[in-house]
């Protein structure tokens, strides 16, 4: 049976198609990438850090001027198809140069960088375009069935991405994420929504985002939120693996399905997570995701005993917090996109991806600190414990009252 979104908006139908095909590109590149790395160009280490580092700088460097940009010069969608074609260009010079003998990891450091500052570009100009394709009384419909694509791109992807390495190498690989990319751009091509009016560049423009945030009590507990929920997350990140593997003696291919009930419980949350929302209200949901996404992963540092019942414990820890992640993301972004005028909304995507995205590096490089200093059980506790604190931000504030979606800030 077809969403009756889908059914009854073929505009957004195209988009949310193109966006699907790219998401499942983006699980093959993920896996493939580093495979390429570690197989092909035989990696050490720091290599590895570096090249996880250079896809992750652009959201510093970039986001603030990137949402300026967008929200000066207007053509979202232009944009859009443009990074699509940019990033297919960047992803399949790798096969090409793997082909004539001269791949190297400085080429895939620069390809990361590449890909990750036209996918800031990216990034910043999909709130607008989303906005003008979906109607705001159907925010959570649209963000639950796009977040629905990407939980089970989370499912299936990385078993594709896996069989296609061994299949056909991982520089062959990558020209399906490549294609997937060159697909988005076809499907963005054959929408024409009217798209938020341009802002000409005065003082102040590049921070007006930033001061659009700390002047919004709502959102500014968000981001305070999700940035303390990001940071601890990203210190367990760090030393999962580790400690799954080396503590608990888990083997590689039960650790795979234990990550993959993560991706069940994400298809779970985003199928309820709309009808959980109209029942309690978008601020109390998003609230409960808060922490219901952090919560379950202390499963992790409390499983011992019999093997039976640690695996039970780490799958239930995915399971749980893949439900609570959706519910987060979906309901926090239908409250972002009813509350930033359309006239901010690159440049508030901008100013919060400089913060919610500048934690991941640091969380993961105090993981490792913490993990070396204390041991790797004692930081899983401060991680699980930390995220959910994140929680306690958003409870003094607006957010907890929150039935509706809000109405547009000035």
């Amino acid at each position: 049976m077809i969403p009756p979104l889908l059914r009854d908006n073929p505009p957004f139908r195209s988009f949310w198609t193109g966006q699907t095909i790219s998401l499942f590109g983006d699980q093959i590149s993920q896996l493939a990438l580093p495979l390429i790395a570690v197989l092909t160009l035989d990696a050490d280490a720091a290599q590895m850090g570096y090249l996880f580092t250079a896809g992750l700088v652009p959201s510093l460097l970039f986001s603030l001027h990137a949402g300026a940009l967008v929200d000066r010069r207007g053509q979202r969608r232009l944009t859009m198809i443009a990074t699509d074609l940019g990033r297919a260009a960047a992803i399949a010079s790798i096969p090409l140069a793997y082909a004539f003998d001269a791949l190297s990891i400085a080429q895939l450091y620069v390809v990361a960088f590449v890909t990750g500052t036209l996918s800031v570009l990216f990034s910043v100009s999909y709130s607008g375009l989303f906005t003008a394709l979906v109607p705001r009384e159907r925010y959570v419909e649209a963000n639950s069935l796009w977040h629905g694509s990407r939980a089970l791109s989370f499912v299936a992807g990385p078993s594709l991405a896996g069989f296609l390495v061994q299949l056909l190498s991982g520089p062959v690989t990558l020209l399906v994420d490549a294609a997937s990319y060159v697909g988005s751009a076809l499907f963005l091509g054959r929408i024409s929504p009217a798209e938020p009016a341009t802002e000409v560049a005065e003082r102040g423009h590049l921070v007006a985002g930033a001061r659009f945030i700390l002047r919004t009590p709502m959102l500014f507990a968000s981001l305070l939120a999700m940035a303390t929920i990001n940071l601890f997350n990203f210190v367990f990140a760090a030393l999962f693996v580790l400690y799954a593997t080396r503590e608990l003696h888990v083997g590689a291919g039960t650790l795979g399905l234990v990550l993959g009930a993560g991706a069940v419980g994400g298809v779970a949350g985003a199928l309820v997570t709309r009808r959980f929302a109209d029942r309690i209200g978008i601020g109390p949901a998003f609230t409960i995701g808060c922490f219901l996404f952090p919560a379950p992963l202390v499963l992790v540092p409390l499983a011992g005993g019999p093997r039976w019942l640690v695996l039970a414990c780490l799958f239930l820890a995915e399971l749980g917090a893949g439900l609570g992640v959706m519910v987060l993301d979906i309901t926090v972004g239908s409250i972002f996109q009813a509350l930033v005028p359309d006239r901010l909304r690159a440049r508030f995507s901008g100013a919060y991806m400089v913060v919610n995205y500048g934690t991941r590096p640091v969380g993961s490089l105090l993981g490792g600190v913490l993990g070396s200093a204390i041991g790797l059980r004692p930081t899983l506790w401060v991680a699980t414990l930390g995220a959910i604190a994140g929680g306690l931000f958003l409870l003094p504030s607006p957010v907890v009252r929150l039935r509706e979606l809000p109405e547009a800030a000035e």
